[in-house]
């Protein structure tokens, strides 16, 4: 019953926004979206089974976010939590899934870090610098992407420079002593292409621990971010393209969340480093497409905390060091435009280690994860299939080889179809996932286990989705379902990591997008998601069971922008620690609804002048349970184009 009323619920807000569509009746231009993500390929979005999300550079512009994980979390089925501040820890996870099943790529790269415990990347540092698109695509995908697509893929496509040399330079200041300076530039010819990207971000922070437990320390937080694209086109039918994203951060930390955390003097340094070179090359007029790339990734943290007047005793020190080299050479065979036929391989070994030493109280205590590696090789195979130019289907199938526990076999289908005359389309996926053991899992001197199987998953969606009054309407809802086997997870009582949990989550995502006006885009949605953990019944953390998104953008004068996002998270539960038992037990984490407002106005074609206000409301709340966020806050700048 009571999903049942928030899909009337849903169905009256659409009603209204229809009946606002149709009083304005001019015609919006038709486009087609694409995207890479679903199918390795360019493909029409309507044509796609898959559910797909696509976060576009003019909307990124529009809501002035520095950093990626904000722009997240107005995905739907999309959870994002970061611990306290700006440089707090950082994870996404995707339709109930954990954040280590959320494969993010970078223009191929894979991000997820091989150095923290389950190979998760953390968003705290992520900016929106040279970022061109974002693709966020929902259930199983390791039939085309191999482990750590359990929950689905976030793939983020950088700006590829074209015509004579353009950019920007831009300064921005406000709330909590923040500071941020960019500058960008690109061009291209026929021949070469190029695209830069460059920011500094300072802020004095908010309290990680949480002020309203007492805790008044600010941590800071400081990057320096940089973000590039490199491209030549030597003949019609070669392209060779290089990637490199480099990021620096130092952020201050406490020792948790809840009274009596502060720490002035605990920090972590980061810095990740990215690289990517691919060639393409077609034959015989387009019909043979090959990919061939290599790709590089480097990340470093070290954490220091000293002793000081409140922690006399309390010492750290620790470092991670996680790396990872891949190759990948992809074919696409297109027989007729009925058929497409995609396959290729892919090999990667992944380098880790760390270095643990703290003093307290009770002693010294050292840990040492020496060096340790492992590859994993996958080969995958994918018939794309086109019949009438309505019903699009996808079949794959994919083997990977791991260097520990052996091969593991996934399979994807999905369908699409679309009929043309009334504007509807139906669509629907099923496919298998699985996550190879991390190597601090695996290999760990005390807590790991080699005899680890890999985490599987299974999962369909369906859903329909409809097109009224010339594209000015765009409804949607898709219902969810996900099983999780073989989970990792730690056994105190055996002190290792061992394969024994087993969750599912379902659910349903609805969306409208209405544009009365060219001028005026309104965006509202709603999931709804169930979790559970099967071997206790009880929900898993974190992950909320209703969300709310609106988002209305409205351009005015040809000059000016303004954006309204409005966000609802619902109740979650969470674990709060206890330190003086030792012990964690179940809260629950209070809903909240956050507002943030942008606006840009270009007073000439050079200069323009911009701010936003988040939590215009300033509610207080919790992603994390102890942990501080920020209450209102205001920025401005201005930016001068040439």
């Amino acid at each position: 019953m009571l999903c049942i009323r928030k899909w009337c619920g849903f169905v009256v807000i659409l009603q209204a926004l229809v009946c606002t569509a149709h009083a304005f009746g001019e015609e919006p231009p038709q486009l087609d979206e694409i995207v890479v993500t679903a199918t390795r390929s360019e493909t029409e979005l309507d044509q796609v089974g898959s559910s797909v999300t696509v976060i576009g550079r003019e909307e990124i512009e529009q809501r002035q976010m520095p950093f990626v994980l904000d722009l997240l979390r107005s995905v739907p089925a999309v959870d994002v939590v970061r611990s306290g501040g700006p440089g707090g820890q950082t994870y996404v996870g995707i339709r109930g899934g954990k954040s280590e099943h959320t494969l993010v790529l970078l223009d191929g790269v894979r991000m997820n870090d091989p150095s923290s415990t389950g190979t998760a990347y953390d968003f705290a540092s992520l900016t929106t610098d040279n970022i061109e698109r974002i693709e966020v695509l929902r259930g199983p995908q390791s039939t085309l992407y191999g482990s750590d697509a359990m929950g689905g893929v976030i793939n983020i496509i950088t700006r590829r420079g074209e015509g004579k040399p353009s950019g920007f330079v831009s300064a921005e200041g406000g709330s909590f002593g923040t500071a941020a300076e960019k500058a960008s530039v690109r061009g291209g010819t026929d021949l070469l292409h190029f695209s830069l990207g460059l920011s500094r971000e300072d802020t004095g922070g908010i309290s990680s621990a949480g002020k309203k437990y007492g805790n008044h320390e600010k941590d800071g937080y400081h990057a320096t971010s940089l973000a590039t694209r490199l491209g030549v086109t030597p003949s019609r039918n070669f392209d060779f393209n290089c990637i490199v994203r480099y990021l620096d951060t130092k952020a201050d930390m406490d020792n948790g969340g809840g009274a009596g955390q502060d720490d002035p003097n605990s920090i972590v340094r980061s810095e990740q480093v990215f690289v990517r070179g691919q060639g393409r090359l077609t034959l015989f007029d387009e019909l043979w497409e090959q990919k061939l790339g290599i790709s590089f990734i480097n990340l470093d943290r070290n954490y220091r905390s000293d002793t000081d007047a409140t922690h006399p005793t309390d010492l750290d020190r620790s470092t991670y060091h996680g790396e990872s080299l891949a190759f990948d050479w992809q074919h696409t065979l297109r027989f007729h435009k009925t058929n497409i036929l995609t396959f290729g391989v892919e090999t990667r070994e992944d380098k880790a280690y760390s270095d643990y030493y703290s003093e307290s109280f009770f002693g010294p205590y050292s840990s040492v994860f020496p060096k340790e590696s492992d590859r994993i090789t996958g080969y995958y195979l994918q018939d794309r299939i086109s019949l009438w130019d309505s019903w699009f289907t996808t079949l794959g199938v994919r083997l990977d080889d791991h260097s520990r526990f052996g091969t593991e076999v996934t399979y994807r289908f999905t369908t699409s179809y679309l009929i043309k005359q009334t504007g509807t389309r139906f669509k629907g996926s099923y496919g298998t996932g699985f996550k190879a053991p991390s190597l601090y899992q695996l290999y760990e001197p005390t807590y790991g286990n080699q005899a680890l199987d890999p985490e599987k998953s299974a999962g369909w969606d369906i859903g329909v989705e409809q097109v009224l009054l010339d594209g000015r309407v765009e409804l949607g809802a898709t219902w969810f379902s996900n099983d999780f086997e073989d989970l990792i997870e730690f056994d105190s009582g055996a002190s290792r990591y061992v394969n024994t949990a087993e969750a599912e989550s379902y659910g349903l995502e609805l969306f409208a997008t209405v544009t009365p006006r060219d001028d005026l885009t309104l965006r509202v949605g709603y999931t709804w998601t169930k979790t559970e953990d099967k071997s206790t019944g009880m929900d898993l953390l974190r992950r909320p069971e209703n969300k709310v998104i609106f988002d209305t953008n409205y351009r005015f004068s040809k000059k000016g922008n303004v954006n309204l996002g409005i966000a609802y998270v619902g109740k979650r539960e969470d674990l709060v620690y206890d330190p003086a038992t030792w012990t964690s037990a179940r809260v629950k984490l209070g809903g909240y609804l956050l507002v943030n407002l942008a606006a840009s106005y270009d007073v000439t074609k050079w200069l323009q002048v911009f701010g936003r206000v988040d939590n215009l409301l300033d509610r207080e709340y919790e992603e994390v349970s102890g942990y501080g966020t920020p209450g209102i806050s205001g920025y401005g700048g201005l930016k001068v184009s040439f």
